[in-house]
């Protein structure tokens, strides 16, 4: 048996739920939503504090608060919702096969769009040292033992990062009656921006940059960890290591399906509308680069939702035609650039008006955009690593043959 729907979209995050409810919206009729998950909402499901949602609906929510509401949003625009799917493939002509409780079937739409968002690397991918005991954790499997089972795993534990969902781990311990002994930091300094960096101190929390982490001791439960900071070692008590960020594309669809990955990223090369190097598919949210905000994610999906809609009311003999791609070139230290090519059409009409860069260190210097070899753009100053870069896209970038961006130092 095959499902069709005139849509389908994979993954029920803010990205997700925001593109079908969009759709819906502007007029298509089936509309699909595949969650594997039994409920929608993403990682905001495991997120117990606020704030979410104040731009989307003009109210603060807690995480699971959020998605519940995104949930009352799909069901009242009238969105198929799928829960429990899990999408095991990706075809051409926009087929998919899907798994659901040791059943596989087939699902076809005009259009896919795939918002699977973004996972935590592993304790192994990040090659941290140490033993093995009882008490590593990512901060997704923390918040899962919080929000949805009402258990804290520990009570002191050292917390390895810097990013946003850092201090978002600190915040859910010590609303749960727990302690960090430590923020740890690689680098020399805070990933995320301030004043989401002066957390620790505020709370008492030692914050240390530049540092390193050794080794992780203790026999069945983790009793400590030893750092390097400077010249020096320190060990510090603790009864748990919480690894915290460094997000990657949730992409193993796409990386399965040959359908490639943009350059730099490990995420699904996208046009200014978010289409894919197959035009029946599309992307949106975290599955594009790691990582950004639900809120973030939301008005992106919102955006690409409304792109769809707009392709499929065109005339049917138009839909699928391919227009010819312009990549977008760059080289390090710019670590990434979203959109990853422009199709030739009227960029000013595209969902994403704006280049989303990321760079892959702290550097100091001007980075431009040149179209066919002429600067149209240019910005001087401080760039760091994991922070969102935005340029404008020019009115004439539909018309270029060559689009690249550079840097230069100093």
């Amino acid at each position: 048996m095959v499902n069709a729907a005139d849509v389908i979209v994979i993954g029920g995050g803010p990205a997700g739920v925001a593109a079908a409810v969009e759709l819906r919206r502007r007029g298509v009729e089936r509309v699909m939503l595949l969650e594997r998950e039994a409920d929608l909402g993403g990682a905001t499901r495991h997120c117990g504090h606020s704030p979410f949602g104040m731009r989307e609906f003009g109210r603060v929510y807690s995480g699971p608060a959020y998605a519940r509401r995104l949930t009352v949003e799909a069901e009242r625009h009238g969105v198929t919702v799928r829960a429990g799917h899990s999408v095991v493939s990706l075809h051409d002509e926009a087929r998919l096969t899907v798994a659901c409780n040791g059943v596989v079937s087939q699902f076809e739409a005009e259009r896919i769009i795939v918002a699977t968002g973004a996972r935590e690397a592993s304790r192994a991918a990040r090659l941290l040292p140490g033993g093995r005991p009882v008490g590593v954790l990512s901060t997704g499997a923390l918040q899962g033992y919080v929000t949805l089972h009402g258990l804290m795993p520990f009570r002191r534990p050292v917390i390895l990062g810097s990013e946003l969902v850092t201090f978002s781990a600190v915040l859910t311990c010590l609303r749960h009656g727990a302690r960090p002994a430590a923020v740890v930091e690689a680098l020399p300094y805070a990933l995320a921006r301030a004043p989401a960096s002066w957390f620790p101190g505020l709370v008492g929390v030692p914050f240390f940059r530049g540092a390193t982490l050794l080794d992780i001791q203790g026999g069945a439960r983790v009793e400590s960890v030893r750092i390097g900071h400077g010249d020096k070692t320190r060990d510090i008590a603790c009864d748990g290591v919480l690894v915290t960020g460094h997000f990657v594309p949730e992409t193993s669809l796409f990386l399965s399906s040959g359908m490639g990955l943009a350059q730099g990223a490990r995420a699904p090369a996208i046009d200014q509308d978010g289409r894919c190097a197959n035009p029946l598919y599309f992307a949106c949210g975290n599955v594009l680069r790691a990582v950004e905000t639900g809120g973030w994610a939301f008005r992106e999906g919102r955006a690409i939702g409304a792109a769809v809609a707009r392709d499929l009311a065109q005339p049917r003999a138009m839909r699928r035609q391919d227009p010819p791609r312009v990549p977008v070139a760059f080289e390090q230290p710019i670590k990434l650039v979203v959109p990853g090519y422009v199709r030739a059409e009227d960029a000013a009409a595209g969902a994403l008006g704006e280049f989303q860069l990321r760079f892959i260190a702290r550097v100091r210097g001007e980075l431009s955009l040149e179209l066919d070899g002429v600067r149209v753009w240019a910005r001087r100053g401080e760039f760091l690593p994991e922070r969102r870069v935005l340029v404008p896209m020019p009115a004439a970038l539909h018309a270029a043959r060559h689009i690249a961006f550079r840097f230069g130092e100093g």
